[in-house]
């Protein structure tokens, strides 16, 4: 008990982050151990539920949200990076997670990637990359390897994917990191020390879909990542970083690739959250004085 006789609150755990609703997804699918690690990561930072909002676009990872006890909304196609930078500017007290897929991100949110990226913004991204389009039953995606093939490519995909890392890091964002789904313990390390991060953070994951894509399965990824922090990286180094990103071969590395503590985010660059009070809790509007200004200005 405390001095005053009240009893002192425990500290949240695991348990207090999982959702009312249980996971629909596949028997088996990589994202149940994305959720797992995140709930540990979330508890792991001291905070309670209601001081983090976790926000998705659309694809079986994107319905993260439901299964998850904090705040969340489950927006558009490729638009959670959108949604969140304006929940971010509004209440910069709030801890901002975003979920979503390959596709959800890289393909029709490509373009919010790299923006929100470039802009600095402080948000956490865990983008569950399984390489397919699941939620609509198993087309080729941004992340396809050539020579894949899918229900969209029954002979193959021929089209470069893309490498997201790389992309992140020469965009602008200041943590890059990648995990296994398979190795919970590790997985949650680069996500709580991606939310302690002040600046964008940026988690690839590779979680296996075990229904449609029979390439990159769990097996496929256990023989074959390795984590950087066992190895001379330094994650400094913007192009040793980008050197690894590159990586794809016998050995696929995961962990912390980049880490840039010198840039500012962009809550710390714009003058308007300067006062420390979030937005949304101040008040909003212009005076009348200020009204009469604008107006004989424009007549």
């Amino acid at each position: 008990m405390a001095k005053d006789d009240k009893p002192i609150k425990a500290a949240p755990t695991a348990k207090d982050f999982k959702g009312s609703v249980s996971p629909d997804w596949c028997p088996g699918c990589g994202d149940f151990g994305v959720l797992r690690a995140l709930e540990m990561a979330c508890a792991k930072t001291g905070r309670e539920p209601h001081e983090f909002v976790t926000i998705s676009g659309i694809g079986c990872s994107s319905n993260l949200p439901g299964f998850f006890n904090t705040y969340g909304m489950h927006t558009l196609h490729g638009r959670s990076l959108a949604v969140a930078t304006g929940v971010k500017l509004a209440n910069h007290n709030l801890k901002v997670i975003v979920t979503g897929g390959d596709g959800d991100g890289f393909g029709i949110g490509g373009n919010h990637f790299m923006h929100t990226m470039r802009r600095n913004i402080d948000l956490l991204y865990i983008v569950m990359d399984n390489q397919i389009y699941g939620l609509t039953i198993g087309q080729a995606s941004p992340t396809s390897r050539m020579g894949m093939k899918t229900k969209s490519t029954p002979f193959g995909t021929v089209e470069q994917p893309i490498n997201p890392l790389a992309l992140a890091i020469v965009s602008g964002a200041t943590y890059v990191a990648r995990g296994f789904s398979g190795d919970t313990k590790h997985l949650t390390e680069l996500m709580y020390r991606g939310m302690e991060h002040e600046g964008f953070a940026f988690v690839d994951v590779f979680s296996p879909c075990i229904t449609f894509n029979r390439d990159n399965t769990f097996a496929y990824f256990k023989q074959r990542v390795r984590k950087l922090e066992e190895t001379d990286h330094d994650p400094n180094d913007m192009q040793a970083a980008i050197t690894q990103a590159m990586t794809w071969d016998e050995e696929i590395p995961i962990g912390l690739f980049y880490h840039d503590t010198s840039r500012s985010s962009l809550e710390e660059l714009e003058p308007v959250l300067h006062e420390g009070v979030p937005l949304a809790h101040q008040q909003l509007g212009i005076t009348k004085e200020q009204g009469d200004a604008i107006i004989r200005k424009m007549m």
